[in-house]
């Protein structure tokens, strides 16, 4: 079994490591720290939760030591909220140097950013946006001698959202044979990397491509998967008896949704059912992301909804579920939102939520991960969910009216200061739905029970759902699934039972003077 003194780890990195409680090195560790600690460039991939940060991190402080001066490294990142995260794992390995770092990331002030830069620190973690902002408007910063570029979830880094200031930032680095390029990710090929990373000059005859496990098994064996389907329009009521009646109360708990304001939608409807609840997504204001990030690292508040901003790195060991509400369009990206649990060899259970219209993408994502088996249906009685109906009913009706009001708040109050994070990258590959750029507050205060609220409309939301027989598409969803046990809808309705009623249009005339 292999060290890190056998992989040459320094004796002062090794005693950090103990006290860290860090004793063995995981696959991509022993694979990675040697070829970097010779000079190597890196593509690295391997699986969620396999420790990739400490693979770059360990030979990047063990150099440092050697001959400390700054700025030694970029690490680039394309969520702020994995720029934070990889900072701390800096600090706490490099306690032993007195290491500086610095976070550059949109959404902050950029004076003290640029004060913190030309002190020479170094570490810097950064997402492209904002360090290119930096270089183009002129702020003091040493890179002539910059040792190492890394880039963290490398595939998301090399979308064409990044193109122009990953190359802003590349012109400003030393030559490519003058430094080390270190490339990490779980979901990438060495040739998908090399044809698109062409700004940075990798090579086949200077870059090892470390590869700890199949392509097709990218996530670890502790990762129980199951999918949950459902009619469309009561995709609410599952979700809330999932995470409040089922065997998950009390569990840490991600719930991923497409969308920023799908996202304040269920974390308000949440809310109202009397849930400790924070929402996590692009439109919030960075304060309010990282406030959120915290109680939820803490366990202050057990549920976290989430866009895709949340599933990329971020290391909570403590995550037991993660709720698929909105499926991804991007098998990649299902890969890494599961990835959020079942970390550092622990257990943990990801269960996607499937309706009559998600039959094809479902099909797609299961075929791509490679499981070599068809997925699990999670059992749940119809009966007992559909007990919550009108509950749901009236809280969902709530929420909106809350996020509306506060909306044309936010919009009064957004057209009297400018945006502090227009120049920055969009960061979490979110769909646009308009939402505003500081949506959401504190969720997780108390707020009574919706079951309180008039139940007129929800009594009505409640026979029409018990009355309308299912549709065309429900019916061809359960014969496509028809190998797998599927729940008997006798009449929950359908998305299209729901039409929307024509508004007449009035009109009023007055006298002209």
């Amino acid at each position: 079994m292999s060290t890190f003194a056998s992989l040459g780890v320094a004796p002062w990195l090794v005693s950090t490591l103990t006290t860290l409680g860090i004793k063995t090195p995981t696959e991509i560790q022993v694979e990675s720290i040697p070829r970097i600690l010779q000079g190597r460039d890196i593509i690295g991939k391997a699986k969620t939760g396999s420790g990739k940060t400490a693979a770059f991190a360990l030979p990047i402080l063990q150099t440092l030591a050697r001959d400390p001066f700054g700025i030694y490294a970029i690490v680039l990142t394309p969520t702020r909220e994995l720029a934070f995260q990889l900072a701390e794992q800096f600090r706490a390995l490099g306690q032993g140097i007195s290491l500086r770092d610095v976070v550059v990331v949109g959404g902050l002030d950029m004076l003290p950013q640029a004060s913190a830069l030309s002190k020479r620190p170094h570490v810097v973690i950064a997402t492209p946006g904002r360090l290119a902002d930096h270089l183009r408007s002129g702020t003091s910063m040493a890179l002539s001698h910059t040792k190492f570029l890394v880039l963290d979830e490398v595939d998301r880094l090399m979308e064409h959202k990044f193109k122009k200031d990953l190359k802003t930032i590349a012109d400003a680095l030393p030559p490519p044979e003058k430094r080390q390029t270190l490339l990490f990710s779980a979901t990438m090929t060495k040739d998908e990397v090399l044809s698109g990373s062409n700004q940075f000059d990798l090579s086949a005859d200077r870059t090892d491509f470390v590869q700890v496990f199949a392509d097709d098994d990218a996530l670890v064996e502790q990762l129980d998967q199951r999918y949950l389907f459902m009619p469309q329009n009561i995709k609410e009521v599952y979700l809330a008896y999932l995470l409040s009646k089922s065997r998950f109360v009390n569990q840490s708990a991600i719930v991923f949704v497409s969308t920023c304001r799908g996202c304040e939608v269920v974390t308000q409807l949440l809310v109202e059912l009397g849930l400790a609840v924070e929402s996590l997504h692009s439109r919030k204001n960075q304060a309010r992301r990282l406030a959120a990030l915290g109680k939820f690292r803490s366990g202050t508040v057990k549920i976290l909804v989430a866009t895709d901003v949340a599933s990329r790195g971020l290391d909570i060991p403590t995550v037991q579920l993660v709720l698929n509400y909105d499926l991804p369009r991007v098998s990649a990206d299902y890969i890494h939102r599961v990835g959020r649990t079942a970390r550092a060899g622990r257990g943990g259970c990801a269960i996607s939520f499937v309706s009559q219209y998600d039959i094809e993408m479902f099909k797609s994502i299961e075929e791509s991960i490679g499981t070599g088996k068809q997925m699990e249906a999670y059992e749940l009685e119809e009966s007992d969910v559909l007990t919550l109906l009108k509950t749901v009913a009236a809280a969902k009706r709530m929420a909106k009216i809350r996020l509306e009001d506060f909306e044309l708040t936010s919009r009064v109050v957004k057209r009297k200061r400018k945006s502090a994070d227009d120049d920055d990258d969009d960061d979490d590959g979110e769909q646009g739905d308009g939402g505003n750029e500081d949506v959401g507050g504190n969720h997780s205060s108390s707020i009574p029970a919706a079951a309180a609220a008039t139940s007129s409309s929800s009594s009505s939301l409640s026979s029409s759902a018990a009355s309308k027989p299912a549709t065309k598409k429900q019916k061809h969803g359960k014969d496509s699934l028809q190998q797998r046990k599927q729940p008997a809808h006798t009449s929950p309705g359908s998305a299209n039972g729901n039409t929307k009623k024509k508004k007449k249009k009035t009109s009023t005339t007055t006298a002209g003077v």
